[in-house]
């Protein structure tokens, strides 16, 4: 069956006069009115700022400025640091008093190992040459003198540098030494260093020291060695400005790096890390938070 429209309806429909469908606009109602001009392009997409992965095991990346908070994985994790804990060496030196002041060696500093200086019994330098070499080639014979000229001994020292770091906000840390070779009891984290890095970074002669690639130490006889930084994203990244490395079986190959770009200045901690990817995960941690669009301003702490 097929349904038809009722006939005389469609005559009475049809004899109505026409009404408007237009809705009613209330008196109090604006109007949207389209404006003139050319038609608005639509907003670009936000940039992407997922930070890179990385081999190491611990990371964070900070803004060196504000301490604002990049990226991080396993940033609280406790664990052994080796070399990059000299930044508090560092620290506790240039907060001693005059780098002019002169250093004696003593044979106890040579009792460390692997990488010296081969500074000798009876010779003397300033503080200023031996921090230099520590920033520079990480030697621990050099860390052993200055610690132990501006603390009394290893152990005292040690106690400094905790007792420093407690004072900086950083509660994850422990030393036991100046250079950073393995000992039961020492620790620090990829936030605290981050930490430790900030307060370092704001010392001039210290970030001239850092972005070192090499100089020639002189020795008391006149013996001369050149010193090539042992940080190898000063010759990888045009914008890097230094920090410090650190080796040892226990921490693995470890970094504190930092760059400076268009005004901005981060620092890159990566712990735990390995010699195949050490320098790729400092590179493109650096690379992702000064190169990559919105990053400072979208990432949270």
């Amino acid at each position: 069956m097929v349904f038809r429209p009722f006939s005389g309806l469609l005559v009475f429909l049809a004899s109505l006069p026409l009404i408007s469908c237009a809705p009613v606009t209330p008196a109090n109602t604006p109007v949207l009115v389209k404006p003139s001009g050319p038609p608005r392009l639509p907003d670009p997409p936000l940039p992407s700022t997922a930070p890179p992965t990385v081999f190491a095991e611990s990371a964070i990346v900070v803004d060196a400025m504000t301490g604002r908070i990049l990226a991080a994985k396993n940033a609280d994790q406790a664990r052994a640091v080796a070399s990059t804990q000299k930044l508090m060496t560092a620290l506790l030196v240039m907060e001693a008093g005059s780098l002019d002041k002169v250093v004696t060696v003593q044979a106890v500093d040579g009792r460390v190992e692997p990488t010296i200086l081969d500074i000798r019994p009876g010779e003397t330098y300033t503080r200023r040459e031996l921090l230099r070499v520590i920033m520079v080639k990480s030697a621990n014979d050099a860390a052993m003198a200055l610690a132990r000229d501006v603390g009394g001994s290893k152990e005292a020292f040690a106690l400094q540098m905790t007792e420093r770091a407690r004072s900086l906000g950083m509660t994850n840390s422990q030393f036991k030494n100046p250079h950073g070779l393995t000992e039961p009891g020492q620790y620090s984290s990829a936030r605290d260093l981050s930490i430790l890095a900030r307060k370092v970074y704001q010392f001039p002669f210290l970030r001239e020291c850092m972005r070192t690639r090499k100089f020639t130490f002189v020795y008391n006889d006149g013996r001369t060695k050149v010193l090539e930084s042992t940080n190898k994203v000063l010759t990888r990244v045009p914008y890097a400005t230094g920090m410090k490395t650190g080796t040892t079986n226990a921490a693995g190959r470890c970094l504190v790096s930092s760059g400076s770009l268009n005004g901005r200045v981060v620092i890159a901690v990566v712990l735990k890390s390995n010699t195949a990817h050490v320098w790729d995960d400092s590179e493109k941690l650096l690379r992702w938070a000064l190169e990559t669009p919105g990053v400072a301003s979208t990432s949270a702490n």
